[in-house]
């Protein structure tokens, strides 16, 4: 009977959430034209997604307006449509086309451009309107992307604000790396999400809404946005630095316990779960995948905690109240946690920041994809290789690992499935050189017991070899570190400055998501606890 009552109440939730969409769409003030052009008598898998995902939001309203023509069509040539299948949204006002399918991660692409379309405005704060309405010449945007990966929406989001704002002069090509490889060859867009502005790379992975602007307005990429002034200001208890589990859960639990809190994000939120085919064991599932695993938890903490999506912390400054600066606002707040995570580890070897999404990846999730029936090389030994190992050989890519000692770290179960799926590993073995013009073509490898050295040819490098804390912001404002570099704290996630407190990845220890989940939640409590009676006041 509780299994049945679940069920009854997912089918709700389900229903619920169908005509929460059904009313949103219907209530859209202009009605959003969908083409979709095909090749006669090609009726692929890309063309089939299209048609699909197209239909079902068209059964959902009537404000969107579907037509399937062939690229032989009046309209193919008035629109300039070569490429099978493309569609076309809205494009007697806008140039925006889809060349491939919005499957998988982009559908939530091509939802949020439906409801853009519809509202007919581009809802993008200030500070982008202003830097985009400085755009006065054409700008033709290609954005690469990919159904697996979860940061390709912010993207693909951004060119369609950018779009809508300006449409005179900006343009935008989604490109579905599977569906159009030769354009991804051709760009050497190994990696994704990419952005290009007139034929000029303008942004690798997802970049905050300010940072897109203003690398699409100055047509090369930016890092840093500098807001002019700040608008808002808001005061409050703690501010979690990091949405990974750890931040997630302490959210959770702070605001719980009574704190008035903000977590502030400057990525996609789960940090390295996002990334993770396949997560086994983490309590409560026996197997989930690492985007699945991070939707449920984020839908969990937007129940307590206020969040802020693609938002660099620029600064922190301790004090009675500490002051965090955001590329967006400042944050008056009594605490802060700092839940970094840590970023991928670097080979550092010659070849490798060259041709960065350029063949060298780290990110099978994103990139696998483009690699099928290619040779890669999967360097690393641990559980997060071997697991991007396997996705990829599930994948058709034609994988070898390659680690440094006579053993993988890898746990047994894992190990096995690798013998089992019958990888190959170049033992003892370590890559000197990552060679290749535009693209990876080779690597140089070394043993490093017999001294030994081959040349290989691949087409891929992809590289699981640990990770290094994020602790610049920590660094910036004197919190002390340890022998390892991670953030050095005591018990109870104390750092050396009042009010500063460090939990997750970046603190240290076993890198597992319970462990990362537990330290959020413990560290929250703690902030609790000394904001009711600070021990630095005694």
């Amino acid at each position: 009977m509780a299994t049945g009552n679940n069920m009854d109440g997912m089918q709700m939730d389900e229903g619920a959430l169908v005509k929460q969409l059904q009313e949103t769409l219907n209530r859209l003030p202009n009605d959003i034209p969908v083409y979709l052009f095909s090749t006669p008598g090609k009726d692929d898998i890309f063309t089939q997604g299209c048609r699909q995902v197209v239909q079902a939001f068209q059964n959902l309203s009537s404000k969107i307006k579907f037509q399937e023509l062939t690229l032989d069509h009046e309209l193919a040539r008035k629109w300039k449509v070569e490429s099978h299948p493309t569609l076309l949204l809205a494009p007697e006002r806008y140039r925006i086309r889809w060349l491939g399918a919005p499957l998988g991660e982009e559908g939530r692409s091509f939802l949020e451009a439906v409801i853009l379309l519809g509202l007919g405005d581009s809802r993008l704060n200030e500070q982008s309107r202003q830097i985009v309405q400085k755009i006065d010449e054409p700008r033709n945007v290609k954005i690469f992307v990919s159904p697996t990966c979860p940061y390709c929406p912010q993207q693909v989001v951004n060119g369609i604000k950018a779009v809508i704002e300006k449409p005179e002069y900006i343009s935008l090509e989604i490109i579905d790396i599977q569906a159009r490889q030769d354009l991804a060859e051709k760009y050497s867009a190994h990696s994704v999400p990419q952005a290009y502005a007139n034929e000029k790379l303008i942004g690798q992975g997802a970049q905050q809404e300010e940072l897109f602007m203003s690398s699409l307005q100055l047509l090369e990429p930016q890092t840093v946005f500098i807001p002019e002034s700040t608008e808002e200001l808001i005061s409050n208890d703690l501010v979690i630095v990091g949405g990974g589990p750890a931040g997630l859960t302490a959210g959770i639990y702070a605001v719980r316990s009574g704190l008035k809190a903000a977590l502030v994000e400057k990525d996609a939120l789960g940090g390295q779960v996002a990334l993770t085919p396949v997560v086994e064991n983490y309590t409560g599932f026996t197997q989930v995948g690492g985007k699945t695993l991070v939707d449920i938890m984020v839908s969990h903490a937007l129940e307590y905690v206020q969040i802020f999506k693609s938002e660099p912390v620029l600064d922190i400054k301790p004090g009675d109240p500490i002051q965090v600066t955001t590329s967006r606002r400042v944050f008056e707040t009594r605490a802060v946690l700092l839940a970094t995570g840590a970023a991928h580890r670097k080979l550092n070897v010659p070849g490798e920041q060259r041709l960065a999404g350029r063949g060298v990846s780290y990110c099978a999730t994103c990139d696998g994809p483009l690699f099928k029936n290619k040779k890669v090389l999967m360097v690393g030994g641990g559980n997060s290789a071997v697991t991007e190992a396997l996705h990829l050989s599930h994948m058709g890519v034609d994988v070898t690992v390659v680690h440094r000692r006579q053993s993988l770290r890898a746990q047994d179960m894992l190990t096995q499935r690798l013998e089992e799926a019958a990888i190959p590993v170049l033992w003892n073995t370590e890559i000197k050189e990552i060679a290749g013009d535009s693209k990876v073509q080779s690597v140089v490898l070394v043993n490093n017991r017999t001294g030994k050295s081959q040349i290989l040819k691949v087409d891929g490098v992809f590289i699981s070899i640990g990770f290094t804390p994020a602790v610049e912001l920590a660094g910036k404002i004197g919190v002390e570190l340890t022998a390892e570099g991670y953030i050095k704290h005591d018990e109870h996630y104390r750092t050396n400055i009042d009010g500063i407190y460090c939990a997750g990845d970046v603190s240290g220890g076993y890198k597992q998501i319970v462990v990362a989940a537990g330290q959020g939640s413990a560290a929250a409590m703690t902030i609790f606890e000394d904001l009711v009676n600070p021990y630095w006041k005694k």
